[in-house]
């Protein structure tokens, strides 16, 4: 089930915060509970990603639930529950560095209605923009393996645009402990303007 959330830009794309997933990575790596409730500087992961995304200002939902919980099926449920939107912009739930202007980037360039893969540097980064016409398709998912395969496709076509952000939260995601620990230093040390 997908839990509507921030009105924000009504004529633009809707971002989906994909929060169904299990996050066994996270448990197998030392991690307890829910990757998603896991505390930085007070504040859950999730809540950190859904603050960026109203800071955005675009319209925006989270994705608690899926059938099948795959990524595929969660990025389904929530274009099939905003299936009048003009585009969306996919972004996982464990992304709690993330820029707010990183996300109108995406939105601004997705109005040429190709997708938008961001990349920092070599690293390939989110959130990935589809415009309407990939909306079908995206509802369509199912499975673990979420929308590479539609980009595969529209990169062929030639409807794709590479954009670099100059954003490290648009690929420091929370898998693991480790990784936990690392969102947790970048903080710390911003806290410490060092």
């Amino acid at each position: 089930m997908a839990k509507q959330q921030g009105q924000g830009n009504r004529s633009g794309p809707v971002v989906l915060i994909l929060a169904a997933g299990r996050g066994e990575r996270f448990l197998r790596s030392g991690g307890t509970g829910s990757k998603l409730d896991a505390s930085l500087a007070g504040t859950p992961v999730l809540q950190r990603v859904e603050a960026a995304v109203a800071a955005s200002g675009l319209a925006y939902i989270t994705v608690r639930q899926a059938d099948g919980s795959g990524m595929g099926d969660t990025i389904a449920a929530g274009v099939r529950q905003t299936a009048q939107a003009p585009g969306w912009l996919v972004l996982p739930g464990d992304l709690p560095l993330i820029s707010p202007a990183t996300l109108q980037a995406v939105a601004r360039q997705l109005e040429a209605g190709r997708v938008v893969v961001p990349w920092v540097g070599q690293t390939p980064a989110h959130p990935v923009g589809f415009p309407v016409v990939c909306g079908p398709l995206l509802a369509a998912l199912t499975g673990e393996h979420g929308a590479r395969g539609i980009v595969k496709e529209m990169r062929g076509l030639g409807r794709v645009v590479d954009m670099q952000v100059a954003d490290r939260g648009a690929i420091m995601d929370v898998d693991t402990r480790e990784d936990l620990d690392s969102v947790r230093e970048v903080l710390r040390q911003a806290a410490d303007g060092t």
